[in-house]
């Protein structure tokens, strides 16, 4: 007697959708390779409307990354070459500070570099101690005066920079007019022996968001020279 024939088992094949044709492609990487002439068949909606092949559109986004690519070479290359304009501006003033042989020849020098080579528009040194005492063209003013004109400037111990109050401001350049923002920073050797601050009309030339490294290194520099200028703590 024949063996009774069985019926056919068919599985059914899952539902074809976005999901599981994406989930193929991601790993059958190499769909297109193996089947270049899908590129003809597969169409990208442009934002002007009209479709283009996925070859154009392949294009055009790597176009589009080349031209983001050279921007932020631009942009690389524009603080590279700031970078190095900044040092050798820096160096040729550390070597002038070193050069000055009186106090305000060193205060002179600071504030003179800071106009012509730095184009600030306003800067100031003041130094802590007895303003009678004070030669000129240098600001020396006391200690406490200072903690009351700028006191929370100083409390940090760091650079600030941003919009300040206009008593700070007043204090700070007293006879520069209208000042929108200010880098400040405490010169300190132990305690505070002064202040240096660079000021802008322009509100947002200095912000809380900027560096501070050059104006750190600058200070370092000077409260190093202070002292043999008979500048420093109990002088």
């Amino acid at each position: 007697m024949p063996a009774k024939k069985e019926p056919a088992v068919t599985v059914a094949s899952p539902e074809l959708n976005d999901e599981s044709v994406r989930d193929y492609l991601k790993q059958h990487s190499d769909f297109l390779q193996r089947h270049p002439d899908m590129l003809d068949f597969l169409h990208v909606s442009h934002a002007s409307g009209s479709a283009v092949s996925l070859v154009e559109k392949q294009v055009t986004v790597l176009r589009e990354r080349n031209i983001e690519m050279r921007q932020r070479l631009n942009a690389l290359t524009a603080n590279a070459r700031h970078n190095d304009k900044l040092y050798e501006q820096t160096r040729r003033l550390v070597l002038a500070l070193l050069d000055a042989e009186s106090l305000p020849e060193l205060c002179g020098t600071f504030t003179r570099a800071m106009h012509e080579d730095f184009e600030v528009e306003h800067a100031s040194i003041i130094l802590f101690g007895d303003r009678h005492k004070a030669p000129a063209g240098v600001r020396i003013e006391s200690g406490e005066r200072a903690r009351i004109e700028i006191g929370a400037l100083l409390r940090g111990r760091k650079a600030l920079c941003g919009p300040l109050r206009t008593e700070e401001l007043n204090y700070l350049f007293p006879e520069a007019g209208a000042v929108g923002s200010a880098a400040v920073m405490p010169l300190l050797n132990g305690e505070e022996v002064g202040v240096i601050a660079v000021g802008s009309s322009d509100a947002h030339r200095y912000s809380s968001s900027m560096g501070t490294l050059f104006l750190q290194h600058i200070a370092e520099v000077l409260v190093r020279l202070l002292p043999r200028l008979g500048v420093g703590p109990g002088s």
